[in-house]
């Protein structure tokens, strides 16, 4: 299902394929050879998406660029099942696993793995031919790649990157930060109220 968001209607390379059941919204950019699988979202949310050549996105992933985040994926790019990329540049051949998760402002170099279930965490840089294994999680710039089991050392690191204030551009001391990010973000996200279905 294609839709117009906020003035823009999706590019589809004549050469690409889109499952019926995938959702392509606003202001993305899908190239020759793509493949979009059945319940995948892209969503582009306030700047663009544009996914090169050959790229696959499997069934139920999720890509979505935010107002201030776009969304680049480079060439040969694999982003597995029930995958969620948010605002991040990612290189060419670049395997993205099953449940991966990559955040706002993260950077994944060319030819880098990230294994099931593993996190790229905001403003995260991965250099070139990196790997996440399953499950851990990869955070900062300088890089750290660490188990889940060393919450610690990732929380002390993860804080420094400050997710609420550089994605929703709220401090986390503030009383009521649920109460404001949801209300601002929902107000953002209402826009899809216009949205038009295309085709």
């Amino acid at each position: 299902m294609l839709f117009a968001h906020l003035g823009s209607e999706p590019r589809i390379h004549p050469d690409a394929v889109v499952a019926p059941t995938a959702v392509i919204s606003g202001d993305v950019t899908i190239g020759p050879g793509c493949q979009v699988l059945h319940g995948a979202v892209l969503t582009a949310e306030g700047s663009p998406i544009v996914l090169g050549a050959h790229t696959i996105v499997m069934e139920n992933a999720l890509v979505r660029a935010s107002s201030t985040h776009a969304v680049h994926v480079g060439a040969h790019t694999l982003i597995g099942p029930m995958a969620s990329i948010a605002g991040a540049d990612i290189g060419d051949d670049v395997f993205l696993a099953t449940g991966t998760r990559i955040f706002n402002g993260a950077e994944i170099g060319d030819r880098s793995e990230v294994r099931i279930n593993a996190v790229v965490h905001v403003r995260t840089v991965l250099p070139a031919d990196s790997v996440v294994p399953i499950s851990w999680v990869a955070v900062g710039d300088p890089l750290l790649i660490l188990p889940p089991e060393r919450h610690e050392e990732i929380w002390a690191a993860q804080r420094e990157l400050d997710f609420p204030g550089y994605v929703f551009g709220l401090d986390r001391e503030t009383p009521d930060l649920m109460v404001q990010l949801t209300e601002r973000y929902g107000r953002s996200l209402s826009r899809h109220a216009d949205d038009r279905r295309l085709g």
